[in-house]
């Protein structure tokens, strides 16, 4: 009885491994006179098989005729025709001289078929199951494949939908797979709740986190799928916003969603620990490689005592240490920050420790996922290659450049041991989403060349072929209006990081309906970045532009003056001269330190811009522009920011044939609002068209604030602002002009800003509190709103 027990209990054991080895029921069968003892057979015989030729079932087993064998060598055949996917079963039976290998294979797919499936299309299913046509069938994959179909419906939105599937034989071992998928109502999120946050305001939290509150414009933006890894990135942000902002010892306690069957919606609810806020105390740089003097990295490092404490001004100091010492020839230097909390006076004191570190070296790039990006696309945002010593800062730092690309909805970068105990193979698994868009967009805008209702259409993609590319094809216009134009860019000229590009376009404009305008142009540029917050462009730019009179403005085909319209002879001069060629190549120069180019918070944005008009065509002139924006938060709990921008610029012909009038800069609503497009400045006074200046300066105050009771996930904030602008000076000669000097005109106003589907879209209402008396005055200004 002891005996058989311990059969059984071995017996169980090999079923059970056996189990974990392959999928399907494993019925292993063979006839031995003795485990240890070997046998010989003189043939072997294969059945059950209907697909798969004899020849190639006894390939895979290593049992021969007239060779020995055991019962491990029957244990190996089983595991290794179970291993080729292609069998249910398998047996192995030694009858007299006979191996006899019976088979059962599994059924081939001859069609995956989806029904009523109508918010996801078949290749989006298609390509989230497992089972494929001309694959084997096996109801473990089929089970699993419904709950891959519910999780993509689940990631739109839609929790509720119900899977059923059937198999349909078709004979000949084949079958058709169905699904029916009930889709079900689309899946809101009804409520983001925060807990125990006083720092700053729910509203504000609901601004960094990617999960939104259902609304009316949902629909469109899709941001109130709820879904758990979307949620917990969202903690993520949280994170790094409160670290960035003083408060080390923040805490995400808990963040669920709950599911309301009866309303088919979700409450999320997100716990807080705020602790307390911290600024810098000593920061010193410390070395244990001799050769290295920390005092003398000081200088390099973004922390500063007294400065609110900042996570992100840690890591870039850690950054540029580890590219200091490494310049030095230190290429496995490791910069480790060591923070030492002060909770008397909430300061947090930093050493920065440079050590020799491990020397290990990248054996290979391994990158996984990437179904359509190629595979140099994703390699070249590392600043590391095989063969090079592995570096855990630029790493990260490449994480983040992927990440920045927008093509991939999750960059994930880990370490597995190489070949060699100081080899690592870095393995980047990338989710690859959607980067083509197709966008038809109405609007209005009260001023500017294009006043007027308007439309446009346009077909974008992000990540050309997968090779990185950007190209744009977009055509639009309005009553007094038509444009076209195509853009392409690649951000990686010649294997560097130098983005190189091209525009080419077309546009019409009707002005008052007294003359018309035709421009037809191309630029080609190349963008520098210089450091992570720098980047400059050069570009050469070349146009024709053809002016003419309306018809309706001429008699007999000539234009006399005071006719049904009144042109100043300043731009019938310029209507003369066309077509007028313009040649010219511009600089330009990027600073920007903006937390976020949507919704701006903090940090300053400046361009500057040189154009040199003359290398050939008919305008000589030079062209220096500038502007800059600094955003301030001035409350927290309020969620009050500060705006202050100024700009300025100043044109100069020169030449024999001076400064034709379409050269000189015209009044816009970035210049001052309050005052119609092209509203003030020089004037002719006989016929009171406004022609420009050669200088303006122009600065603005603002304050911005959430909108009471309108929801947060609306994205509707409000403004109140002072501006206050010149533009004088005047290159025009033929014909006498006023207001050439320089004259200060100022307004205030309020105004509505709304992060909308179809782009940001702001209204203005200013009063101009000082003017002059030929001023053409627009307190309503409407449009599209670009803040830099």
């Amino acid at each position: 009885m002891k005996a058989a027990s311990k059969f059984l209990s071995a017996a169980s054991a090999v079923t059970l491994s056996a189990a974990l080895v392959v999928p399907g029921a494993l019925a292993v069968q063979f006839v031995a006179t003795s485990a240890a003892e070997a046998a010989v057979v003189s043939r072997v015989e294969v059945s059950g098989n209907q697909r798969i030729d004899a020849e190639t079932i006894r390939n895979y087993i290593t049992i021969k005729p007239g060779k020995a064998f055991s019962s491990s060598d029957i244990d190996g055949a089983v595991k290794a025709l179970f291993g080729t996917g292609l069998f249910s079963d398998v047996q192995i039976n030694q009858v007299g001289s006979t191996l006899v290998v019976k088979v059962a294979e599994y059924q081939v797919v001859n069609q995956v078929l989806f029904q009523n499936n109508k918010k996801l299309k078949d290749n989006a299913l298609a390509a989230a199951v497992q089972l494929k046509p001309r694959g084997t069938f096996s109801q473990a994959t089929l089970d699993a494949d419904v709950e891959s179909v519910k999780a993509a419906y689940k990631r739109i939105g839609r929790d509720d939908v119900t899977v059923t599937t059937q198999v349909m034989q078709l004979g000949d071992n084949r079958v058709n797979v169905v699904f029916n998928v009930a889709e079900g109502d689309r899946t809101q999120i009804a409520a983001i709740n925060f807990v125990g946050n006083s720092a700053y305001s729910s509203r504000r939290l609901s601004d960094i986190i990617n999960t939104k509150r259902s609304s009316w414009v949902s629909f469109i933006l899709r941001d109130d799928v709820y879904d758990d890894d979307k949620l917990r990135a969202d903690q993520e942000l949280l994170r790094r916003f409160y670290y960035n902002h003083g408060y080390a010892d923040f805490q995400v306690v808990s963040a669920v969603g709950e599911l309301d069957s009866a309303t088919n919606k979700y409450t999320v609810t997100i716990t807080v620990q705020e602790g307390d806020r911290y600024t810098f105390g000593d920061v010193s740089v410390e070395s244990s490689i001799p050769e290295v003097d920390g005092k003398s990295l000081e200088s390099v490092i973004e922390t500063h005592k007294g400065d609110v404490y900042n996570a992100k001004n840690v890591e870039d100091s850690i950054i540029a240490l580890t590219e200091k010492v490494a310049g030095s020839g230190y290429a496995f230097a490791q910069v480790t920050p060591r923070g030492d909390r002060n909770f008397e006076n909430h300061t947090i004191s930093v050493v920065y420790t440079i050590d020799q570190g491990t020397k290990a070296y990248i054996e290979r790039i391994e990158i996984r996922g990437n179904d359509r990006t190629r595979d140099y696309v994703i390699r070249r945002e590392f600043d590391v290659s095989e063969g090079d010593a592995f570096n855990q800062v630029l790493i990260q730092r490449a994480k983040k450049r992927l990440e920045a690309l927008n093509y991939f909805e999750k960059v994930d970068i880990s370490t597995v041991p190489g070949s060699q105990p100081d080899q690592v193979v870095l393995v980047v698994d990338v989710v690859e989403k959607s980067t083509g868009e197709f966008s038809v967009g109405a609007g209005y805008s009260t001023g500017g060349d294009t006043a007027g209702p308007s439309v446009e259409g346009s077909v974008t993609e992000r990540n050309f072929l997968g090779r990185g590319q950007f190209i744009k094809l977009s055509a639009g216009g309005g009553k007094n209006s038509r444009d076209y134009s195509l853009s392409f860019t690649e951000p990686y000229f010649l294997g560097r990081r130098i983005a190189a590009g091209f525009d080419i376009y077309k546009s019409t404009r009707e002005y008052d309906n007294n003359y018309d305008s035709d421009t037809t142009g191309a630029t080609i540029r190349f963008g520098l970045p210089i450091t992570d917050s720098i980047t400059t462009q050069l570009a050469y730019n070349i146009s024709q532009e053809k002016y003419e009179v309306d018809d309706g403005c001429l008699t007999d085909g000539v234009y006399v003056p005071g006719s049904p319209c009144n042109i100043s002879t300043a731009i019938l001069d310029g209507i003369d001269q066309s077509p007028w060629i313009k040649s010219s190549v511009s600089l330009g120069l990027v600073y920007n330190t903006i937390d976020d180019m949507k919704n701006p918070h903090e940090g300053i944005y400046g361009n500057t811009t040189v154009e040199v008009a003359g290398l050939g065509g008919d305008a000589k002139f030079v062209k220096i522009t500038g502007r800059g924006s600094v955003y301030q938060t001035l409350s927290e709990s309020l969620d009050l920011v500060g705006l202050i921008s100024g700009g300025a610029g100043h044109v100069e012909g020169y030449g024999s044939d001076g400064l034709r009038i379409f050269d000189q800069f015209q009044s816009t609503d970035r210049m001052i609002r309050g005052f119609a497009y092209g509203g003030i400045g020089p004037v002719d006074p006989l016929t009171g068209d406004h022609l420009g200046g050669t200088t303006y300066f122009n600065a603005s105050a603002e304050a911005q604030f959430p909108v009471p009771v309108v929801p947060e996930s609306f994205g509707l904030r409000g403004a109140v602002f002072a501006d206050a602008a010149t533009l004088y000076g005047s290159k025009v000669t033929s014909v006498a002009q006023e207001s050439t000097d320089m004259q200060l005109r100022a307004s205030v106003g309020i105004g509505l800003m709304w992060a909308s589907p179809f782009g940001p879209i702001r209204i203005d209402y200013a009063i101009p509190v000082k003017k002059e008396a030929r001023d053409d005055v627009q307190e309503f200004n409407f449009g599209i709103s670009t803040r830099f």
